[in-house]
């Protein structure tokens, strides 16, 4: 088939040989405007995706694929069928799944309900905090559901506070390799607050420290008594857990913390931690609560408050744009209990979306282990993703949804009127980068494309203790990344739109 190239459309595409570590992606040498050029010229010119390859030096897999995103005519590809870590661009699939399921307008609910009816505004059983799935709920939606509480006449309550987080099966973690204090793998379940993570603060004053544990969001900072912290005289490792019961104990290396700071750490009892927070707040409303426990099922009660959370689109939209692990993994495991019921663990529920994903997307081996992309052992092709991103570009459905990547320029600032323009979801792990989503050339063609890059026998040299910071490993990142803008700025030159052929 002859091709037919439009000279306006070359772009310099020099950017892939320039270091810039802490950009996006390669910032170019020079700026990306068309180029007159002879045809030979002109395709001569743009470096080969090889080339690039071979210039990024990661000394691990390199697979991509690129498709017309309107006809699905394949473009480019390289390894295409190799099974590869896709990290966080698993997310995709998953907003995907859930919206497929349960809808865009869904929303997720968190009530209070009570038992025994109610006498004189007391509630004559329990009040029990129920836990819907919501994966935004935080310490100012919690408490404006103490204010409705008291607005609603309730001046105390006979029984305890009981809560019900079992409307998703709950997991202590989303991943066990990870540290056990990164806070970016939370336990899951049905109640969520503060995205399961508390906020641990220290300062030193006078030789010693002083330490809180709070479960901070816009307008409050109530201090959780699930969650402890103790400063110990080690270097090694900064963080300890240890499973108390009923309380996460932390224990931190006074060595590593200096004058003062703070960070968030994983909730491992997420419906302790919210009904700690909820006594707290429900407290300042006059309404004491005493005997606090989790309940495995869910009793006949009356419905005192409701809160919805956003719809599910805006929700997936924002898990898309930082990339949230605690988002998915509870967006996908709310699909698969609408479709299937409880499943025993996260890989059962990633199993059924697999499953869903080659009856839907067209996939053919979509080896996925969880919703969030955090395990290491989730495999997934690049012409599968492509496949999957041409299946639902004309509906429109996931485009809007992804961030806008912006290509950057010497500096490593982003080029606000870039030619090409990119909406895809990032992805990373320790020696692993992904890129997945659509380019927009010039001259307005879209092209659906994925990149897959990692280094497997070097990240499994890495400690447990090691996977947080590895040595080498933001440097890695930083060259996998630049592959990824050189070759998006060699497509968006090389492809027009008369253009068909398989190259």
């Amino acid at each position: 088939m002859k091709t037919v190239l439009s000279r306006r459309l070359f772009l310099s595409t020099a950017a892939a040989a320039v270091v810039a570590p802490a950009a996006f992606a390669a910032p170019p040498t020079e700026s990306l405007r068309p180029v007159l050029r002879g045809d030979d010229l002109f395709r001569q010119a743009i470096p080969s995706a090889q080339e690039l390859i071979d210039k990024a030096r990661l000394n691990g897999a390199v697979t991509f694929s690129l498709a017309d995103a309107e006809t699905g005519a394949v473009l480019e590809q390289n390894g295409p069928l190799d099974g590869m870590p896709p990290a966080s661009v698993t997310k995709a699939i998953t907003a995907l799944y859930a919206l497929d399921t349960l809808g865009a307008a869904h929303q997720f609910q968190t009530r209070i309900m009570a038992t025994g009816g109610i006498v004189d505004g007391e509630v004559q059983g329990d009040l029990i905090l129920v836990g819907g799935g919501d994966p935004t709920l935080d310490t100012d939606g919690l408490a404006k559901m103490a204010d409705d509480l008291k607005a609603a006449g309730i001046i105390g309550v006979k029984g305890g506070l009981k809560i019900y987080e079992r409307s998703l099966p709950v997991f202590p973690l989303i991943d066990a390799d990870q540290p056990d204090h990164v806070g970016y793998n939370p336990a899951v379940s049905g109640l969520a607050l503060n995205f399961n993570r508390v906020h641990f603060e220290w300062k030193r004053e006078n030789g010693s420290y002083s330490v809180l544990m709070d479960g901070r969001s816009g307008s409050y900072r109530p201090d959780v008594a699930m969650a402890a912290m103790e400063i110990s005289d080690r270097s090694a490792p900064v963080f300890a857990y240890r499973d108390a019961g009923t309380r996460d104990d932390w224990s931190v290396a006074k060595s590593a913390l200096g004058n003062g700071g703070s960070r968030w750490l994983p909730v491992r009892k997420p419906g302790l931690y919210a009904g700690d927070i909820f006594k707290t707040l429900a407290g300042a409303q006059g309404i004491r609560l005493r005997d606090m426990a989790l309940i495995a099922s869910l009793p006949k009660g009356e419905v005192l408050v409701t809160r919805s959370s956003a719809p599910l689109r805006d929700i997936l939209r924002d898990m898309l744009k930082y990339s949230n692990n605690l988002i998915a993994e509870m967006a996908g495991l709310s699909a698969t209990v609408y479709r299937t019921g409880t499943p025993a663990s996260l890989r059962a529920s990633a199993a059924e979306m697999n499953v869903w994903a080659k009856a839907n997307l067209g996939m053919d081996a979509p080896a996925l282990v969880d919703h969030s992309g955090l395990g290491e052992d989730s495999r997934v092709t690049a012409q599968d993703m492509v496949t999957a991103l041409v299946r639902v570009y004309g509906s429109g459905t996931l485009k809007p949804l992804l961030k806008s990547i912006s290509l950057r320029d010497s500096k490593g600032r982003p080029v606000q009127d870039h030619p090409i323009k990119v909406e895809a979801k990032t992805g990373t792990l320790n020696f692993v980068s992904a890129l997945a989503g659509y380019l927009t050339a010039p001259d307005g063609r879209v092209m659906a494309f994925a990149v897959f890059t990692a280094d497997m026998p070097r990240r499994a040299t890495l400690t447990r203790a090691q996977r947080e910071r590895p040595e080498g490993g933001r440097a890695w990142n930083g060259r996998s990344k630049r592959l990824q803008q050189g070759l998006i700025e060699r497509w968006g030159a090389f492809h027009v739109a008369a253009d068909s052929a398989s190259l």
